[in-house]
């Protein structure tokens, strides 16, 4: 099975279990699924998931070099 067909499968299954909103480096509000991983735009006004970040969170943030 490919990975990417394995990850979407465990994503539909997944119940979601949402962490606090949090806030990104660009003003971005998430949440985050601790169950899968997955983030999702948080609209702070209405207090509402609004959608799928296209981009990984972790992505937006530098890595430290060892």
């Amino acid at each position: 099975m490919s990975s990417k067909f394995f990850q979407r499968l465990m994503e539909s299954l997944c119940p979601h279990q949402f962490s606090w909103p949090r806030s990104g480096a660009h003003g971005q509000d998430y949440q985050v699924c601790v169950l899968c991983g997955i983030a999702y735009e948080y609209d702070v006004l209405t207090m509402r998931r609004t959608g799928r970040v296209i981009t990984p969170v972790e992505e937006s943030f530098p890595r430290k070099q060892a």
